[in-house]
């Protein structure tokens, strides 16, 4: 391993015309991003891949769009803007297949840029915050460059890279970045009160970040023996485990191990994971498989959406023909749990969008993309309500959406359903 002062030193090893994978959410590798932006003059046409990334995504700034392209498996807060097809692209793909497309060579990576935790006395970094997809780009990248950061938490399970392992490499001293929740509205706690009684003592949890997983969360304390098997967790589960509500004893996947594949959160959730042997990170292509999470007894998926139809088709990663995020692993969870003993895929949202329009629609807005079909859909929540449309025909669906939209927009989507879907002959 060469390790380098500068940023820019350990980048000269990119060259034009490469595929380069960043890691993403809390471990993106911001110092060696911008290191490389800072080279769009000397490099043309490399493509950055990654997940969501937090900074300031220079490298996707229409100034530099000879030099770098992005397709990205899910669009980020700090890439929503500036999306261009031609300079930064969605690549749309099931979370859980994303580490064999690296494998199986059909997508080759010539450089993987990573943020590690330092050496152990054996050589051995970890990656932290974010095995996920970060695992398989490591093992199929020619070439590894690194920043090592001693805030970055020492993360058992798939993460451990060896010294010998990285290339090139930059010691940092940086706080990683916070996802500091904001406290539940009355939407919020009532769709949590929702969700949460579907919810037993036993069952398998799988949550993503925002307020209704955090509402629904703080309102579980008085259970007992929960798992966690979820692509990710945060700070609102980081309660229930310190609170004993979760305790991953009935699960049959890592018993006694909060499995995921990556966390986002505050510094006292960072601290608890570090070389902390009951928390796992694995490669997400194992932790988003449908079987796997099938083997776990109860597993309550909570996904939410962006809208869903009147015959429960859900788009979950546009607006419209925007794309505002990715299809990632709704759909591996969402199989997983209808598939688990017990299990119940649960689609929770609001009733009504912030500039009050209904989330529940008669069809889907055009060029809006279905990322769980209707024949997936079990459970919808919203704060009116819990309507289950699994082995329901499509009228009784409808009435099922109906009965638990906003008050003030049912009678205009009971004419729509009846103007778009009752035509006689």
């Amino acid at each position: 391993m060469k390790t380098h002062l500068r940023a820019e030193d350990a980048i000269a090893a990119i060259q034009s015309n490469q595929r380069v994978f960043a890691q993403g959410a809390a471990a993106t590798p911001t110092r060696l991003l911008d290191g490389l932006a800072a080279q769009a003059g000397r490099l043309k046409n490399v493509e950055l891949v990654h997940l969501h990334t937090i900074g300031t995504s220079k490298y996707a700034d229409p100034a530099v769009a000879d030099s770098f392209k992005v397709s990205a498996f899910f669009i980020g807060a700090n890439l929503r803007q500036k999306l261009n097809p031609g300079q930064v692209d969605y690549i749309p793909c099931f979370l859980s297949e994303i580490p064999q497309l690296f494998r199986s060579g059909r997508f080759p990576l010539d450089v993987a840029l990573i943020h590690v935790s330092p050496p152990d006395q054996h050589g051995y970094c970890t990656l932290g915050t974010s095995v996920d997809i970060a695992r398989a780009a490591i093992d199929v990248a020619k070439v590894v460059i690194a920043q090592i950061n001693p805030r970055m938490p020492r993360v058992h399970g798939d993460g451990f890279i060896h010294i010998s392992r990285i290339d090139h490499a930059i010691e940092v001293d940086d706080p990683l970045p916070e996802e500091i929740a904001t406290l539940p509205g009355d939407i919020e706690k009532a769709i949590a009160h929702h969700v949460a009684s579907l919810i037993d003592d036993g069952s398998t949890l799988q949550m993503g970040i925002g307020n209704i997983p955090d509402a629904v969360l703080g309102v579980l304390k008085d259970r007992r023996h929960l798992g966690i098997h979820s692509e990710m967790w945060s700070d609102g589960a980081l309660e229930l485990l310190r609170s004993g509500a979760v305790d991953n004893s009935l699960k049959k996947v890592h018993p006694g191990k909060t499995v995921s594949g990556f966390v986002m959160g505050s510094k006292k959730l960072y601290d608890f994971i570090h070389d902390n042997p009951s928390v796992v990170q694995l490669d997400i292509g194992y932790v988003n498989d449908a079987a796997n999470i099938a083997r776990n007894p109860k597993v309550v998926a909570i996904n939410s959406a962006v809208e869903i139809d009147l015959t429960g088709q859900v788009c979950a990663d546009s607006i419209g023909t925007r794309i505002i995020s990715g299809a990632g692993g709704q759909m591996d969870f969402m199989r997983g749990a209808s598939l688990s003993p017990g299990g119940k895929p649960i689609i929770a949202l609001p009733s009504r969008t912030k500039s009050g329009s209904s989330r529940i629609v008669p069809t889907l807005r055009l060029g809006a993309g279905v990322v769980t079909t209707r024949a997936h859909v079990h459970y919808v929540i919203t704060e009116y309500g819990v309507a289950d449309l699994y082995g329901k025909n499509l009228a009784q669906r409808a009435k099922a959406l109906l009965s638990i939209a906003h008050p003030a927009d049912r009678d205009q989507l009971q004419r729509s359903w009846r103007d778009l879907y009752c035509k006689g002959p």
